[in-house]
């Protein structure tokens, strides 16, 4: 009876470290495999702080090195306001709306009212650098849209003052808006 009480209990310790190991060779290997992530991330992280330069710090960089392009990276300086006000064209941009189901896409071209704050010769050289990013703010914003909201003289007037509050905001950020009204050239729905 002894034996048989020790054969058990053994076979119950056998069994519960048996189950101990099996639990602990299930969870390291997913436990090595977080900490090796971790690992890589930390060392990515600190590469890229050591060594990485970030958009604005490669831009000062560029300007120091060449005064040339530091005085064309810069705004335009300003001019004395007439009252009156100068155009610049960009070309059309196509984009996908935003339609659930449906393949519609816009294409829209853009006259931009310039005010005379901003001189015409200086202006167009910093908005022909600067168009770029023009077309992509443009298509950011257009791909948010539904053909609802393309569809009417009220829609297409706040679609108007909604561009120009983009544009200006990222152009001349914490200075008076130089782009005084946006003009649709050109505007067709598919």
């Amino acid at each position: 009876m002894a034996d048989q009480e020790n054969i058990e209990k053994t076979g119950i310790a056998e069994q519960e470290t048996a189950q101990g190991k099996g639990l602990v060779a299930r969870v390291l290997p997913w436990l090595m495999t977080a900490l090796v992530v971790v690992a890589f991330a930390a060392m990515g992280f600190l590469v890229g702080r050591l060594f990485g330069t970030r958009g604005n710090m490669q831009t000062a960089g560029a300007a120091q090195a060449d005064p040339e392009e530091a005085a064309r990276l810069q705004e335009p300086p300003l001019v004395a306001d007439t009252g009156e006000s100068w155009y610049y064209d960009m070309e059309a941009v196509v984009v996908n709306l935003n339609e659930p189901g449906v393949t519609r896409y816009v294409r829209v071209g853009l006259t931009l009212e310039i005010s005379r704050t901003m001189g015409e010769k200086d202006g167009t050289s910093f908005l022909d650098q600067k168009k770029p990013l023009l077309k992509h703010w443009l298509t950011l914003f257009l791909a948010n849209q539904t053909i609802e909201d393309m569809r009417g003289e009220r829609n297409l007037m706040r679609l108007q003052t909604q561009i120009s509050d983009v544009f200006n905001e990222g152009l001349f950020p914490d200075t008076k808006p130089r782009i005084k009204r946006v003009l649709f050239k050109e505007i067709s729905i598919q």
